[in-house]
């Protein structure tokens, strides 16, 4: 299989230039499914810490580059929403966040702030034992005790190295959250009603913003707190 994907046929999440040249890398296999942007495009269309693929090599077997608090050597390996990037020597670190259009955009955080990532849960099932396993947007899967009261739609803030959940955000009305696909991409409101919707088609919600607000499905949107707006810079 070729290792170059075409520009004009990438996902519009891709922080790419489409009509600058005819290829680009191609993401590896990994979590966040086709949205999965190749960490070499990161490092060198984003942040322009590397010129090539070579150069990305390099640095990436250094181990000073992480994601989601593990070190990573492939230049494929797809990054995706919400994904933490480490950058240790340069002391550096960012969160991956829906930008204007839907493309993805790193948000710089504090040290702290990188210790734990966020997920949307998109499943939830009963497990041998009594235990419930989540699915979360990016393809992780995580087993809580049964006692504890998590819904698919429901944010769940995860620590990088024990995997415990340190934060829940319920779903609902009221709830601030994100667009993270569609016209409204990038966008952060309060959900003012959900409007449910007969049969298999998606609910639609509607979010309230001080200067009106919009109205998406609900497989868009993702519940955050104050933290993830980029207010606490």
């Amino acid at each position: 299989m070729s290792n170059h994907q075409k520009r004009l046929s990438v996902p519009n999440s891709w922080p790419v230039e489409r009509k600058t040249a005819t290829f680009t890398v191609k993401a590896g296999a990994g979590p966040h499914g086709e949205s999965g942007v190749p960490l070499l495009i990161v490092l060198r269309d984003v942040l322009g810490y590397a010129d090539n693929r070579k150069e990305a090599r390099y640095a990436l077997n250094e181990d000073n580059v992480l994601i989601n608090g593990k070190a990573v050597s492939d230049e494929e390996r797809p990054v995706g929403m919400f994904d933490i990037l480490a950058f240790t020597e340069r002391e550096e670190y960012y969160r991956v966040f829906p930008g204007e259009g839907g493309r993805l955009a790193l948000t710089a955080i504090e040290a702290d702030a990188a210790e734990s990532k966020l997920g949307k849960i998109v499943s939830k099932s009963h497990v041998p034992g009594g235990d419930v396993q989540l699915g979360l947007h990016d393809g992780q899967t995580l087993v809580v005790e049964d006692d504890q009261t998590y819904d698919a739609g429901d944010s769940i803030v995860v620590d990088n190295e024990t995997n415990e959940v340190v934060a829940h955000f319920e779903y609902g009305e009221g709830a601030l959250v994100t667009a993270v696909d569609g016209a409204h991409a990038g966008e952060i409101g309060e959900v003012d009603e959900i409007q449910v919707t007969p049969g298999s088609a998606q609910n639609n919600v509607l979010v309230s913003q001080d200067d009106g607000g919009f109205e998406t499905v609900e497989e868009y949107v993702v519940v955050i707190d104050e933290n993830f707006t980029g207010d606490d810079e």
